[in-house]
């Protein structure tokens, strides 16, 4: 029997998955051989009460790669949303990480809340009890379905910020490399502590995935990733144990950022993006008026052809009159200026 042309294909099609067959174009967001994306973390304040709204952000701005933070992705997933209490939109809108670890990086936290009245805190507990049990029954098609609207939307879900404390559990370490597994994502970044760093080290090492450990400039805190010995100390407790550089936050610390990456790129996850001054001083909402030598790194990865992205994080207030989305095609297009 002999097939025409249109037999095969029809053949073809019928082999490989629809969204393969009509595969929606990706958003290229590479320039100069540079993958820039961005942390969603950054879009926190229209995270709520609209989850959906950080997926769209991406095509608007024209990125095509994010790291998604794991509250985001729990409430993309359907997860059950936690009482605000008065907590403004933004940050505090996602449901809490496993062990009570605020959803944010570094474990950011707001300040100047009333406390909580023993009415509150009963519709707190009974709704942290239902998301147990929610976060209980996720899978690995919990996940899938999360990449699948990023994928429909153009973007790649590449990293995973699933923050870590001390007080968590064992089983809630395994809950995020099972998250990250199920999105299927090429590592996790975290903010934590060099003691937990220990004990996460032996997870990614069987579960062989990366672990990008977000620094900070708390040089004065021992058990931060924020000093080069920290960095050193993390790293020396496992192969899978790595850095996501953030290279506002190492150059407020008072380090070199492209000395760092020279010496360490072989185990970096990515960076993180933004401007702030030395000494422990703010961030700026200009970038290229602070002290982080951000044309300075791109053009090392440009010329290294290092792989890992460098994903925009925009923690500055943003000014008047402007919102988040035009701020980071603002930042965008500096970074892009940054690769000529």
């Amino acid at each position: 029997m002999e097939f025409t042309r249109r037999d095969l294909g029809r053949i073809a099609l019928a082999s490989v998955p629809l969204s393969q067959a009509f595969a929606t174009k990706m958003i290229d967001s590479k320039f100069g051989g540079v993958q820039i994306g961005a942390i969603t973390y950054s879009f926190n304040r229209i995270a709520s009460p609209d989850p959906e709204a950080i997926v769209k952000a991406y095509p608007e701005i024209g990125l095509g790669e994010a790291e998604l933070m794991s509250n985001h992705c729990e409430a993309l997933a359907g997860a059950p949303a936690m009482p605000q209490f008065g907590r403004g939109g933004g940050g505090g809108a996602p449901p809490p990480a496993p062990g009570g670890a605020p959803g944010q990086p570094g474990g950011r936290k707001g300040g100047g809340r009333a406390p909580l009245t023993p009415e509150q805190q009963a519709e707190r507990q009974a709704a942290m009890e239902k998301l147990a049990q929610w976060r209980a029954a996720a899978n690995a098609n919990t996940w899938k379905a999360v990449t699948k609207k990023f994928n429909n939307a153009g973007v790649d879900v590449a990293l995973l910020c699933y923050n870590m404390q001390d007080s968590m559990k064992d089983e809630d370490i395994e809950y995020g490399f099972s998250m990250a597994k199920g999105l299927g994502v090429k590592g996790i970044t975290t903010s934590t502590t060099l003691t937990m760093a220990k004990r996460i080290a032996p997870v990614a090492d069987k579960h062989k995935l990366l672990v990008g450990y977000h620094g900070h400039d708390a040089t004065n805190d021992p058990n931060q990733t924020a000093t080069l010995e920290s960095y050193d100390t993390l790293m020396g407790y496992g192969k899978y144990n790595g850095i996501n550089l953030d290279i506002g936050h190492f150059t407020a610390a008072g380090y070199d950022a492209v000395a760092f990456i020279k010496q360490h790129h072989d185990r970096i996850t990515n960076l993180h993006v933004k401007d702030r001054k030395k000494d422990h001083g703010p961030n700026v909402a200009v970038w290229g008026t602070g002290d982080t030598p951000i044309k300075e790194v791109m053009q090392l990865l440009k010329t290294e052809k290092y792989r890992f992205p460098a994903n925009l994080e925009l923690e500055y207030p943003i000014p008047e009159g402007s919102d988040i989305i035009a701020e980071a095609k603002k930042c965008l297009a500096y970074v892009k200026s940054c690769l000529v």
